[in-house]
């Protein structure tokens, strides 16, 4: 995911962009580049293609220093990764742009721009956007920040950028719409970036910039303009967080961190990615709308976790969107003989793009002929996302601990915008995007009630610290969440733990019930509700415990024999994504309570690189 800083200071605002960027190597980027006015007022630009330590040694070489400068980290959409297409882009050696976002009607602006005689040098969207400013800064001979507020008027999109021009030379104009962009606030200087942990280092006082604001930056005031363009005060928030706290901070292990991130990891998931009450196809890259219209069908490879985010996503498809869908455990489908259904859209997850056996199953479909490929991974540059014609990167940022928590939970996100983009094509309608879209935007603020169970849940593993199995239950979409609490809760805790649809318990798993055994039950509020309920009776008959994680609205009753988390309610289609973050909980309170290495795990590796 790109990443933007800039800077206005006394002070050389170089090293601080460098480092800004550095802070946001998690999001994922294929190129870096900064550009600042010099004391001659000209701008001095340098870019490079793979990693910011690149892109610092070459700005070292040419000893750039300047107080006013923008820098940015860029993960490919319109364009491949090189430094002509990286950022920033430059119109006339005039004026320099930093852009997040994808901008829908680049296409009619280029063509418009071209007949004017503006010379493209790069793919990108973003380059529209400078001739844009240009135009009506220069042609126009407009004030710099009402060139960007015209120029922007004529945008259709998500966006968030900043702007410098040597024409005036001591201020830095930024905007955001759809893609987030904080101000940095110091003595004498502020910055600006897509992220505070960008600029934790200069100082800890933000202003969030809200929903089509365009600020005016100077060394010493600032200025905000709304929507409308009315001049509007925004509060300074003092933020709680450290330059160090950006690493495990203090929690006691990396996977709690990562859990208490899903918050931002599931909000960055969607920046930049939803405009209005619709999916920007855009955000799956450029060539990702003429290959959507020759999909007639979904085919998903992928192992452990991620195999589980697939097997939600099949419901998705198949009731969201009337797409068929098979998901398949990479290592059995690269060994067997599949019937190959022309085109398919093969369908690779990973969090890291280097798990051994899907790379395989990715091959192997495009041997026998399958149709078009697409990665959804963490890993801008992995071997998947390489190998795939599209890519959708899920902007978990870094995931230290073994197993997974933030990367699943941004998976299914964006799996949802697939099913979004794919179903439009298949008789979607307008109104259930927009229904969906909607359930994905209230996602963080919901996740964050979910995690203020956290304490509850830490008192409720105590009955789980004598224990060696336990069985957990879920039915249609939930199946595969119960799925994943199982493998959670046995990766970390090494508790033996399985998980099956809940229509199944007399199919076998039945005669395992009593009274040691936990029975663990993902209760949402949907139309399958009445049979889940007759399965929980079932385990009550045989003695057993029932641990139901249950939608508030059910009002389930407790007793001795069930005891019930009450989880904030949300719909159906969005409600695995919020049912799976207490079962994550209760998986790492357990094996705390074990003794066990949480971040990693016996056995287990991060990324599975070998077959």
């Amino acid at each position: 995911m790109c990443g933007i800083v800039g800077a206005v200071a006394e002070r050389d605002v170089v090293p601080i962009l460098i480092e800004g960027l550095k802070r946001l190597e998690y999001r994922g980027y294929d190129s870096a580049g900064v550009a600042v006015l010099d004391t001659a007022n000209c701008i001095d630009r340098v870019r490079m293609p793979g990693k910011v330590v690149k892109l610092e040694d070459a700005v070292k070489a040419q000893h750039l220093q300047a107080h006013v400068g923008i820098a940015h980290t860029r993960w490919a959409t319109h364009g491949v990764p090189s430094e002509k297409n990286a950022h920033p882009h430059v119109c006339r050696k005039t004026v320099a742009v930093v852009h997040n976002g994808i901008i829908e009607n680049h296409d009619k602006l280029r063509k418009q721009q071209t007949a004017k005689g503006y010379e493209f040098t790069s793919q990108t969207d973003t380059e529209v956007i400078v001739h844009q400013v240009y135009e009506h800064h220069i042609e126009g001979k407009q004030d710099l920040l009402v060139a960007v507020q015209n120029a922007l008027q004529e945008m259709d999109g998500a966006y968030a950028i900043g702007v410098i021009s040597n024409r005036d030379a001591k201020r830095l104009v930024a905007a955001r719409r759809g893609s987030p962009l904080v101000i940095g606030v110091g003595i004498g200087e502020y910055f600006v970036a897509s992220d505070v942990a960008a600029l934790l280092p200069v100082t800890q006082r933000f202003i969030f910039l809200e929903e089509g604001d365009v600020v005016d930056i100077r060394r010493d005031t600032i200025q905000i303009y709304d929507i409308t363009g009315k001049k509007v005060e925004r509060p300074i928030k003092q933020s709680e967080l450290t330059a160090d706290a950006v690493e495990r901070g203090t929690y006691r292990h990396y996977m709690l961190k990562e859990i208490f991130e899903q918050t931002r990891s599931v909000a960055d998931a969607l920046e930049g990615r939803l405009s209005g009450d619709h999916v920007l196809e855009a955000a799956f890259g450029p060539e990702a709308a003429a290959i959507f219209d020759q999909i007639k069908g979904v085919h998903i490879i992928a192992c452990g976790t991620s195999y589980h985010s697939g097997m939600v996503a099949r419901h998705w498809f198949e009731t969201l969107a009337n797409i068929p869908c098979t998901v398949e455990i990479a290592s059995e489908f690269r060994y067997r003989k599949p019937v190959v259904r022309r085109n398919s859209l093969i369908v690779t997850i990973s969090q890291s793009g280097e798990t051994a056996d899907t790379l395989a199953g990715l091959q192997e479909a495009k041997r026998l002929g399958f149709g078009h490929s697409l990665t959804i991974c963490n890993v801008p540059e992995s071997s998947l996302t390489r190998g795939s014609e599209l890519a959708l990167m899920t902007r978990a940022g870094p995931e230290i601990g073994v197993a997974s928590t933030k990367a699943f939970t941004t998976q299914l996100v964006s799996l949802l915008l697939l099913v979004i983009a794919l179903g439009r094509r298949n008789g979607m309608t307008p109104q259930l995007e927009a229904r969906l879209v909607n359930q994905l935007k209230a996602l963080p603020a919901k996740i964050e009630k979910v995690l203020e169970l956290d304490a509850q849940i830490k008192k409720l593993a105590e009955d789980f610290a004598d224990k060696q199995h336990a069985l957990f239950l879920g039915r249609g979409l939930h199946h595969a969440i119960a799925m994943e609490g199982a493998l959670k809760l046995k990766e970390i805790s090494y508790i033996h733990a399985e998980a099956y649809a809940a229509g199944e318990l007399k199919h076998g798993p039945l005669a395992l019930v009593d009274a040691q055994m936990p029975v663990i039950v993902v209760a949402p509020n949907n139309e399958l509700l009445d049979k889940l309920r007759s399965n929980m009776q079932e385990v009550r008959a045989r003695g057993g415990v029932l641990y139901v994680f249950a939608d508030e609205r059910l009002h389930f009753d407790a007793d001795q024999t069930t005891k019930v988390m009450n989880i904030v309610s949300c719909e159906d289609e969005t409600s695995p994504i919020i049912h799976t973050i207490p079962l994550q909980l209760l998986a790492y309170h357990v094996a705390i309570l074990k003794g066990t290495d949480v971040d990693q795990p016996r056995n287990l590796a991060k990324s599975v690189t070998v077959e």
